[in-house]
């Protein structure tokens, strides 16, 4: 059957391909046949023939009974970060501000209601959750999300947050609407946003929005912390003023990037 919403251009056989690759969620590294067709609701014919052109493309490899995807998946999440110039414009900001804190750093976009890590520069910490590029934690609990949901419009941010996060966690914070409102409108009014321990346990960090030349907001910047070294203290008067400074450094980026004019060569 046709997927939900295909019009006269939509072509299934690419939704299917994409669905099998998606299929591969947190804590399934690796997925049989049968699995791959039960989470995707293909036949199992169509879900074999599938894997095996994704396999012959590299995308995806047999490993014993199952499939397992390979890391030139992560190149179709790199091609998007290099078009959008993100990495680029971003990446020395990070670094120097990842060297004056100590801490790892990181850009993320909102994708539903998750957030989805784009740009990252780390240092060699333990933290209760690992992060990479392509990692995806729920929106509202982290200080990323809380900086991408506050500069939606309030319906919007109903939208967003009704749709199911694909990110395989439970955060522990589980606020109410009037509690959800209530500190969106705080992080518009100040401009950055603090999460201290809401996504999980000894996870601390405060956030700042990216816009681009027009003031739209197209991505957030945060410091993350241990919880046990770093205290809210340290964190909003050491590290705070040093994010709020790198994130407007790369905004003006973004601006003077968008507005070189184009070119092209004339034969």
């Amino acid at each position: 059957m046709p997927r939900e919403g295909a019009g006269p251009d939509f072509i299934e056989a690419l939704a299917r391909g994409l669905e099998v690759i998606t299929a591969f969620e947190p804590g399934r590294p690796a997925m049989t046949l049968a699995e791959v067709a039960a989470a995707t609701r293909l036949a199992r014919p169509t879900a074999r023939r599938i894997l095996l052109t994704l396999s012959e493309l590299g995308y995806v490899r047999a490993e014993g009974p199952g499939f397992t995807l390979t890391p030139r998946v992560l190149d179709l999440g790199v091609a998007y970060v290099r078009s959008q110039g993100l990495w680029d414009i971003a990446r020395p900001h990070m670094e120097a501000l990842s060297a004056a804190t100590g801490e790892s750093c990181s850009v993320a976009q909102l994708d539903g209601s998750d957030i989805v890590y784009v740009a990252r520069v780390a240092v060699p910490k333990i933290v209760a959750l690992a992060v990479q590029i392509g990692t995806r934690f729920p929106a509202l609990p982290t200080s990323l999300g809380k900086v991408l949901l506050a500069a939606l419009d309030p319906a919007e941010v109903d939208a967003v947050l009704a749709e199911p996060t694909r990110s395989g966690l439970t955060p522990r914070w589980q606020p109410d609407r009037v509690e959800r409102d209530a500190v969106l409108r705080e992080v518009r009014a100040r401009g950055w946003a603090l999460t201290d321990q809401q996504l999980a346990l000894g996870i601390r960090s405060v956030a700042a929005p990216l816009r681009d030349g027009g003031g739209r907001v197209v991505g957030a910047l945060n410091v993350n912390t241990h919880a046990a070294e770093t205290s809210v203290d340290h964190l909003l008067g050491h590290h705070l003023p040093l994010l709020l400074t790198a994130a407007g450094e790369i905004s003006a980026d973004f601006a003077r990037v968008a507005a070189v004019p184009a070119t092209s060569a004339t034969p």
